[in-house]
């Protein structure tokens, strides 16, 4: 006779979806003397500009004031804090970059957490991104040959894009009570393509916000003549239009079923088009400014892009395939805020403790391009061929180097073992015709004879 198994039970929690969303056991980091000298010498002054804010605002001075938070929420993002209780203790115990040891409860410290006003947070960040490009313009790092040459044709070059943060963490009675916890919120977020640096950073509580709600914002910050690239996620004629109108420039793709109206064949060959259109030939609303579409056909399928740049002496077709790879610069930056400085994993329960992760998270990061820019100089290379993430592991070799009497900088040590330490990123060989080369071979094709 066969004995009937019963059910197994849930014994434990079964396993999250995401593992980055997951509770940290791990114990803090040591300090880093390289980066604790950065980030005193580039976040301290931002945070004691904003004293008066803080007391315009009504807080009175106590233990946990603006310059001890923003303290202790970058050592919980450089040291791998794992939570608020050992962070509690640390602080009890040892000097966390400019706050010294003080002893608060627990329950203080996470009740801050809930209530300090994010916006200072906020204001910190655009004071040290402020600083920043100046101090990268000092270095003599090389940039690739197309960005160099859009440096000298626009103001700035930027990527746009946004992000749906993880849920929260059900630690307040108000989420326990809901069948599930809610995302923590969206990001639009605008970088840099020169500097890597994110430029303008916004935050939306609500996790369903569309991208395209940030737009009143992004064009009333857009410099004029910028050039902007993004994805499908932000194609409306109405944004195209406004940015011509503003005096800035685009790059996207083309969204699949767009009518449009030809006025202009510049470039009629067999596996390349560039022809100047007007979009929403059959929208009661069509777009207002002209635009080209560019067609171009790369390992056996067809890629068609838009740009406001009608003249392609100042952009050409290889350069708009080009410049929208270079998207994948706020792709990489979501994945290393994300995966490598853990906003992931979001802290607490409320949407306050998320803004003051956010806007902590986007200002460590910026100093660790900092240090990646200054090591990409050293090396004498770009900035593309640094990996962020490498770098930031491999700060745990130069702490141990420290320790046994190594004297120099961390970008120095860093360029000097950067080859064994994987922090220079390895070339691919082609496996094939790169796409400027297969771009080159289709426009010297004989063109194709003019449409009726």
């Amino acid at each position: 006779m066969i004995p009937i198994s019963k059910p197994v039970g849930r014994r434990r929690k079964g396993a999250t979806n995401n593992p980055d969303h997951a509770r940290r056991t791990h114990v803090p980091a040591p300090a880093d003397r390289d980066i604790e000298q950065r980030l005193t010498e580039l976040v301290k002054p931002a945070v004691f500009a904003e004293l008066e804010y803080y007391r315009k605002l009504g807080l009175r001075s106590r233990l946990l004031s603006l310059p001890v938070m923003v303290a202790l929420v970058l050592a919980m993002l450089w040291r791998r804090v794992p939570g608020v209780c050992t962070l509690q203790r640390m602080l009890a115990r040892e000097r966390i970059l400019w706050a010294q040891p003080t002893h608060v409860s627990q329950p203080a410290l996470s009740e801050r957490f809930l209530t300090f006003p994010a916006v200072l947070f906020e204001r910190v960040l655009y004071r040290v991104l402020s600083r920043l490009p100046d101090r990268l313009a000092t270095r003599s790092r090389p940039l690739p040959p197309l960005l160099q040459t859009l440096r000298t044709r626009f103001a700035a070059a930027y990527a746009v894009d946004g992000t749906t943060l993880e849920a929260l963490f059900r630690k307040l009675k108000v989420l326990r009570e809901v069948a599930q916890a809610p995302f923590a919120g969206q990001l639009g977020v605008v970088c840099d393509l020169f500097s890597h640096l994110p430029s303008k950073v916004w935050y939306a509580q609500d996790p369903a916000t569309n991208d395209k709600a940030f737009l009143p914002q992004l064009l009333d910050w857009l410099p004029t003549n910028s050039l902007l690239v993004f994805d499908l996620g932000y194609f409306a004629f109405t944004f195209f239009d406004a940015l011509t109108t503003a005096g800035s420039w685009f790059v996207c793709r083309l969204r699949e079923k767009t009518s449009f109206t030809v006025q202009q064949v510049l470039v009629n060959r067999a596996h390349v088009r560039d022809r100047v259109v007007q979009l929403g030939k059959y929208r009661a609303n069509p777009s207002v400014h002209a635009v080209r579409l560019i067609e171009v056909y790369i390992n056996g399928a067809w890629r068609q892009y838009l740009t406001n740049v009608l003249d392609p002496q100042r952009l050409s077709i290889v350069e708009v395939v080009e410049l929208y790879e270079y998207r994948w610069t706020i792709e990489s930056a979501f994945l290393l805020v994300k995966r490598l400085l853990d906003l992931a994993y979001v802290w607490v329960g409320s949407h306050n403790g998320v803004q003051l992760q956010v806007w902590a998270t986007w200002l460590y990061y910026a100093v660790l391009i900092d240090l990646c820019d200054e090591v990409a100089e050293v090396l004498q290379l770009p900035l593309e061929r640094i990996s962020v993430e490498m770098v930031a592991r491999s700060l745990y070799f130069y702490v141990q180097a420290v320790d046994t009497g190594y004297s120099g900088s961390a970008a120095t040590y860093l360029a000097r073992e950067a080859k064994e330490l994987g922090i220079i990123k390895r070339l691919r060989p082609p496996s094939g015709p790169t796409v400027r080369e297969q771009i080159r071979l289709a426009l010297v094709a004989p063109p194709l004879p003019a449409g009726p």
